[in-house]
């Protein structure tokens, strides 16, 4: 086929650099002769997942044969309800990541831009670069989104812009009164999709109330999540919430039957779990604080955050770092593929959990 010069694959997809996840952690225990090992890697919920989405999973196990409902409507009614939003402004993805994409597909046209921040979230890059959209990077400020700088980035070609508050992987997040500044600054025609994936550990009055825009119609999708609080990450279920005009444009791009019957059924039951939302949010403030103090006294620098993770930044090099920890059975992440050379993001783990990634960092610097 090379002989042939036949050109299959378009120039802008042989130019996207994949996100490379980990590895599974029973081949990282296989490769380094561990038990036990630590994952504080991908800010997974250190609880586990819901106790009363594991029930409801397993009530409706032997319903798998069936395909789920592609309009999942009892969880958007359920959603709406809790919410105060009606069910045409929620939509039910494959986790949020699925749909960032579909953002991208919907509002990007092949002339059009998308703004988004240096240090974020890669999925945002990845997605406007999959429908050959441009980009406009622009850099973080004290490792917070610089939303003027954005602001001043736009051209009359610009679609869509990706906002993470807070952010991922600096735990920085933006107030409502500059959220609000921003919104008002640029043209009504420019989509923003604000991603709050880490919504529910967040403590801090001045974050924006993102919904009033929905009710307001404003074009801004706030985007939320099952993985992180609630312990859903491997069910792969997510939603947006928008006016109803720009969800029902995300419907005619989203992939059918893209949400399991079982994710479905898990993300209502745990909706209604509110004890172990509780003893989330108790158990990342407290190992926050603990973790917070630990670093100071070790002269480790690091980004206050307000997520379920903390970014260190390391006067030695981050990856002979990673590497230490990783013999030690303990998995962080290193921060490079972020243009973030110096830094290691770990996630706010249980108390034993977090001991250990103190202990095992004390030994690795």
């Amino acid at each position: 086929m090379d002989d042939m010069k036949i050109e299959l694959v378009p120039e802008h997809i042989k130019k996207i650099i994949p996100y490379l996840p980990g590895k599974p952690l029973s081949e990282v225990e296989r490769e380094l002769g561990l038990k036990d090992v630590v994952k504080l890697a991908s800010n997974e919920n250190p609880l586990g997942p819901s106790p009363l989405a594991i029930e409801a999973i397993k009530k409706h196990i032997n319903e798998v044969n069936l395909y789920p409902d592609n309009g999942v409507y009892y969880l958007r009614k359920k959603l709406a309800s809790i919410l105060n939003l009606s069910m045409e402004q929620v939509i039910i993805g494959n986790g949020t990541t699925d749909i960032l994409g579909d953002i991208a597909r919907t509002f990007l046209g092949p002339e059009d831009y998308a703004i988004v921040a240096d240090q974020t979230f890669l999925v945002y890059r990845l997605a406007v670069q999959a429908v050959n959209g441009n980009l406009i990077t622009v850099p973080l400020k004290n490792y917070t989104y610089d939303l003027p700088a954005m602001a001043k980035a736009v051209t009359p070609h610009t679609k869509l812009v990706y906002i993470a508050n807070p952010n991922n992987p600096t735990g920085t997040m933006v107030t409502g009164e500059e959220f609000d500044r921003f919104l008002n600054s640029i043209p009504e025609d420019i989509v923003v999709a604000l991603d709050e994936a880490y919504y529910e550990y967040i403590q801090d009055p001045a974050y924006p109330d993102s919904f009033k825009y929905v009710r307001e119609g404003r074009p801004v999708i706030v985007l939320r999540t099952f993985s992180k609080i609630y312990g859903l990450a491997g069910l792969r279920i997510g939603y947006a919430v928008a006016p109803e005009e720009l969800i029902r444009y995300l419907i005619k791009v989203k992939c059918l039957f893209n949400t399991s019957h079982l994710a479905q059924v898990g993300a209502m039951a745990a909706l209604d779990d509110h004890d172990f939302v509780t003893k989330g949010k108790r158990v990342n403030k407290e190992g926050y604080q603990f973790l917070s103090e630990e670093l100071k006294k070790i002269k480790v620098e690091f980004i206050p955050s307000v997520g379920n993770f903390i970014l260190l930044i390391l006067q030695e090099d981050p990856y002979k770092v990673y590497q230490k920890l990783l013999r030690k059975g303990v998995i962080v992440r290193p921060m490079k593929m972020w243009n973030l050379p110096q830094e290691l993001r770990v996630t706010i783990g249980t108390h034993q959990q977090n001991l250990r990634f103190i202990k095992a960092l004390k030994e690795s610097l």
